[in-house]
């Protein structure tokens, strides 16, 4: 029963009907924040569902058409938008990026391009390693680590989401 309350709650407090897409907190009703991407990876919604959908798309718009990604990499928020406290650069989140691609894996019975989308993103994501293959909890735009390194939570979300675009991708029939 308190699942199910908090379930609606969410669904009906954390979405945005005019933006078209779940937000950062109740309080920030127009606050984008990438954190959502783990929605259907923990089984809150369903990789197809149509808000997560729109708000999966919404996330990989680049930052100035209100996105959150550039060049395939995905930032937690916007830093400009959003006072965190902290202080230094932002830069994309190794984690986010994962789960974006393990979304548009979950995503893809409904859209196969998407599945390739995830191919692709995983593929120049792995690129972002270090020489033994080692991430760092962020990357900057010059393509430099940030933040904690190695990042265990973000070889955790390279794991699931390449193991699932992987049987995705098996188990879609090739032309």
């Amino acid at each position: 029963h308190t699942r199910d309350t908090l379930y609606e709650e969410i669904m009906e407090r954390a979405w945005n009907p005019e933006l078209e897409m779940f937000t950062q907190s109740y309080e920030h009703h127009e606050m984008l924040d990438a954190a959502v991407l783990a929605m259907p990876l923990v089984f809150f919604c369903a990789g197809t569902d149509p808000r997560f959908v729109k708000t999966m798309r919404r996330i990989m718009l680049p930052p100035h058409r209100g996105g959150l990604t550039a060049n395939n990499l995905v930032f937690r928020y916007n830093a400009v938008e959003t006072d965190d406290g902290l202080s230094g650069e932002e830069g994309t989140f190794s984690l986010c990026t994962f789960w974006l691609a393990e979304a548009l894996s979950r995503a893809s019975t409904a859209d196969v391009t998407l599945l390739y989308k995830a191919q692709i993103i995983i593929d120049e994501m792995i690129m972002y390693g270090n020489h033994v293959g080692l991430f760092s909890e962020e990357i900057d735009k010059a393509g430099k680590h940030l933040g904690n390194f190695p990042q265990a939570f973000t070889h955790i979300a390279l794991i699931s989401a390449a193991y699932n675009v992987d049987r995705a991708l098996k188990s879609t029939k090739h032309p």
